[in-house]
């Protein structure tokens, strides 16, 4: 796997992407020279040619995402890829034509367009075809010996066995069902046959007790003979894009890389949260007016609301919303989460949390430094004192500005339980260790995409 912005893709999923692009280059670049012939070296290297072949390519790759053609677990079938690459093309035609409709400078030549894509249709489908094919030979993938029983490994062979792009194959796995009780000899044993044949490329140790257990001498033997040995944490953590709570210890706090929240690192977030809040707040102008006499309309009550929420270093301040709640919503219960299907949320309420409107009035607590724009999600402190003391390290995500958006709210549903509560922790550690402004940036453009089409975590 390759990290990229403190995140790791799988090397395939970068080979698709860096393949794709060239494709769309080189479609669009052959249409240059069949439109226009002698004169494609004018318009190439005159008129910018290149430079606007390239923005195309990025156009076609941003429609290539948000058709979700890069992520493989939302695509089920070779019919389901073949049916969202017809509709990216289809959308890059009419983006194409509303280009050249409204800056007419920006197309290559006359006809260039229609005719590249046509070609990069044929183009595209028979690139997919092929790097579809390169995944399925052996000699592409990574034959991997799993060591270990339990919860742990069950994940790691479960997820190397459903997410097929990241090119392993699990050829053996000592700790399955059945295989009896694990030693220090029958793991040996299991390792005898592994060592000069070159028969596995990768062995995990996934042991949950490590304690005159694990068989040393023969993973040495493997590592010295050129098998990787890896430990499953760490290839979990890589990935889910999380770090599991129950097998975290101070020691692997300690040691591990990141966690390095830097003063630089702190003060670039922060400028950068100032300027991407002050810009969507210039966009949003003009809806604000709107928003608070629809709310007006839809229940009595203020148009905002405020809430006691918890920040950094466990400092607690008023963390500002759109009401999307009856006025009277805790008045007999008290503090309690809100569900999907809250009876509580109004209907213009219902509209604002789904369009992630409602967040809107928390660019000024990006402002007033209480919170930053990307970060882990402000909790209640009522919800806090008691999340503290059922989950442990909960207190590490206070570490940083809670944000509006977050990994864990992007890559993890609405965490309205205790367990579930658990799970966004996770991905919030994830985030702590890695913490950049490169992956800050990440988070906000995956989060453009949740935004736009409706979906995704809460």
């Amino acid at each position: 796997m390759v990290r990229l912005f403190n995140v790791y893709y799988p090397a395939r999923t970068l080979v698709l992407i860096g393949g794709e692009a060239v494709v769309v280059c080189l479609s669009f670049l052959a249409a240059v020279f069949v439109q226009l012939g002698p004169d494609s070296y004018i318009a190439l290297n005159y008129e910018g040619g290149y430079f606007k072949i390239l923005g195309v390519t990025g156009l076609a790759m941003l429609c290539a995402y948000y058709f979700d053609l890069y992520d493989f677990q939302r695509l089920p079938s070779r019919g389901e890829t073949y049916f969202r690459l017809l509709m990216q093309l289809a959308t890059l035609s009419f983006l194409l034509a509303a280009v050249a409709m409204l800056y007419p400078d920006f197309v290559v030549g006359r006809g260039v367009s229609l005719v590249g894509l046509v070609i990069l249709t044929f183009a595209m489908l028979s690139w997919r075809a092929a790097y579809g094919w390169l995944l399925r030979q052996p000699f592409l993938r990574e034959r991997v010996y799993v060591l270990g029983g339990g919860e742990r490994a069950q994940r790691l062979v479960h997820a190397l066995r459903t997410r097929h792009e990241l090119g392993m194959d699990v050829v053996g796995w000592v700790g399955a069902m059945g295989n009896g009780s694990l030693t220090r000899e029958n793991l040996s044993q299991a390792l005898q046959p592994l060592r000069g044949a070159k028969a596995v490329d990768r062995v995990i140790v996934a042991l949950s007790d490590r304690r005159g257990t694990m068989p040393v001498r023969e993973l040495l033997d493997l590592r010295l003979s050129n098998v990787k040995v890896e430990e499953a944490t760490s290839l979990l953590e890589r990935i889910d894009g999380k770090i599991a709570v129950d097998e975290l210890h101070p020691s692997w706090l300690i040691f591990s890389e990141g966690f390095r929240l830097k003063d630089s690192v702190i003060f670039g977030r922060r400028m950068m949260s100032l300027l991407i809040s002050a810009m969507l707040l210039v966009l949003v102008l003009p809806l604000l007016p709107l928003i608070a006499l629809l709310i007006k309309l839809s229940s009595p009550g203020a148009v905002l609301y405020k809430q006691k929420r918890v920040g950094r270093s466990g400092k607690v301040f008023f963390c500002y919303k759109f009401r999307t709640m009856r006025a009277d919503a805790e008045a007999d219960t008290g503090p309690t989460w809100a569900g999907d299907d809250d009876p509580r949320i109004t209907k213009i309420g219902r509209i604002l949390r789904s369009s992630r409107l409602d967040e809107i009035p928390q660019l000024w607590n990006v402002f007033k430094g209480d919170m930053g724009f990307v970060g882990p999600r402000p909790e209640r402190p009522e919800f806090v004192e008691w999340l503290s003391r059922e989950i442990p390290y909960y207190n590490l995500r206070h570490l940083v500005r809670p944000g509006i958006t977050g990994w864990a709210q992007i890559s993890y549903q609405y965490g309205a339980s205790l367990e579930e509560s658990k799970e966004k922790l996770q991905y919030d550690l994830y985030y702590m260790k890695n913490i950049s402004m490169a992956f800050d940036l990440y988070i906000i453009f995956l989060t453009i995409k949740i935004v736009l089409f409706g979906r995704g975590a809460k």
